[in-house]
């Protein structure tokens, strides 16, 4: 009896427990699996934070419409001006990245009419870390546009013209 007892312990220890084998299989189809998925993951964060982008830009252009008919008197605002209308979010109007862009509000008061033009850029352009593929911008016509870069338009001029910055259809 006593022998019965200890070929029933011993075979349920060897009976216990993972092979190494076994468990460098699993570790193997885990890092498969994470390879698979975290540039999808990646690629669905760009994605989010560009409609973040141009849902941004479109409030900047409505803040600026309402800005012009009411406080502005036919003059665009600056972003503190904006902001102290409570016309625009106050990430925004801090002027630090939301939502992985930065985003530009640049009124022209001078021209005959008075214009606007805003842009958002990714905040970071790292390789592994890139918040953004494309560009936006939207001037007082209310055509958001947007191209792959990482700089905005350098004027008025460049934000309206669609052979350089083509329209957003959604």
């Amino acid at each position: 009896m006593f022998r019965q007892r200890h070929t029933n312990m011993s075979t349920c220890k060897a009976a216990a427990g993972f092979s190494m084998i076994e468990l460098l299989i699993v570790v193997a189809v885990l890092g498969i699996i994470t390879s698979l998925a975290i540039p999808s993951l990646l690629a669905s964060r760009r994605a989010a934070n560009e409609g973040s982008a141009q849902s941004s830009l479109r409030t900047i252009h409505s803040s600026q419409a309402v800005y012009h008919a009411t406080s502005g008197n036919g003059r665009y605002g600056t972003r503190a001006q904006l902001l102290t209308q409570n016309l625009i979010d106050p990430v925004i109007g801090a002027a630090v990245p939301k939502s992985g862009y930065t985003f530009t509000i640049t009124p022209d008061n001078t021209a005959s009419p008075a214009n606007f033009f805003s842009f958002g850029v990714p905040a970071n352009t790292g390789s592994l870390t890139r918040t953004g593929t494309r560009s936006f911008t939207i001037a007082q016509d209310g055509v958001l546009r947007g191209k792959v870069a990482d700089v905005g338009p350098s004027d008025h001029t460049e934000a309206v013209t669609s052979a350089i910055w083509p329209a957003i259809i959604n």
